[in-house]
């Protein structure tokens, strides 16, 4: 049975005064995968922004809980230290810091003063983790997504979901960028992860992503709330007939509620301290 329980109620967000989210409920559990999809400027990859509490959005009604606590509480680097994780769609570069020193960084601001991991155990493991999604080892003393092609960082981002083992994985279009041997290296690393311990909320646009990792609940975003909620099939019929049919059924003209600004540009997944 799953210990994973992830709570969004009612939840309403705005940015410099405009309304984005208006009332957002999901609910994931260890084991699930979530995808949300939905045209540009809905307010898919707002809803990441304010789980993770990036400052430029506000959160004005409802709540998130993680295991029973309070994420609107917490601060982001307690948000990724209660094991939620973002996968970012513009992952930001940092000249001057390699891949491993974030990493380990990162992981012993998880593990706390005292129980740091080994220099050994985290080369061991970086190394494995590289190797599964394909990346040349050189990487790890490269300086973070610095000259990184765009598959190259969204697999670092897997990585770096990989060696932190995070509870909640959302995942902000991960495949835009992506030919298809990249983004079939990156879905291998989500469904590797695949466990009772875990869950994912991936925010997609197409279909082709969930060719490879089959969600378990597809929900379509519109006007800033959820609209419609189903199983793989929806998407499926999203990805044959578009948006459309949808809009003409709950009687919606304009799906938008205003173009999102691009998410964080600095790297929030982690606890790692800044440079």
């Amino acid at each position: 049975m799953s210990n994973v329980q992830f709570t969004i109620q009612g939840l309403k967000a705005q940015i410099e005064g405009k309304d984005i989210l208006k009332g957002v409920d999901i609910e994931i559990k260890g084991g699930e995968i979530h995808a949300i999809m939905g045209p540009n400027g809905t307010g898919k990859s707002t809803l990441a922004s304010a789980i993770m509490g990036h400052p430029a959005y506000e959160v004005t009604a409802g709540s998130i809980t993680l295991n029973g606590e309070d994420v609107l509480e917490m601060e982001v680097d307690e948000r990724a230290r209660a094991g939620l994780f973002l996968a970012m769609q513009y992952p930001s570069e940092i000249a001057g810091v390699t891949n491993a020193d974030f990493l380990r960084s990162a992981i012993n601001a998880r593990r706390g003063e005292g129980n740091e991991i080994s220099l050994i155990k985290f080369i061991r493991q970086m190394e494995a983790s590289m190797k599964s999604l394909a990346m040349d080892p050189q990487f790890m003393h490269r300086y973070l997504n610095e000259g990184f092609s765009g598959g190259e960082k969204k697999r670092n981002e897997i990585l770096q979901m990989a060696m932190l083992d995070p509870k909640i994985c959302i995942l902000d279009e991960i495949d835009s960028g992506l030919d298809i041997d990249a983004l079939k290296i990156v879905a291998d690393g989500v469904n590797d992860m695949r466990s009772e311990e875990r869950g994912f909320l991936i925010i997609t646009h197409y279909q082709r992503l969930l060719n490879y990792i089959t969600p378990d609940f597809v929900h379509v975003m519109m006007q800033g709330r959820i609209v419609r909620s189903g199983g793989p099939e929806l998407a499926q019929r999203l990805e044959n007939e578009g948006y459309e049919w949808l809009k003409e059924e709950l009687g919606i003209e304009d799906e938008t509620v205003g173009q999102e600004s691009e998410e964080f540009q600095v790297p929030m997944n982690t606890t790692a301290p800044k440079y």
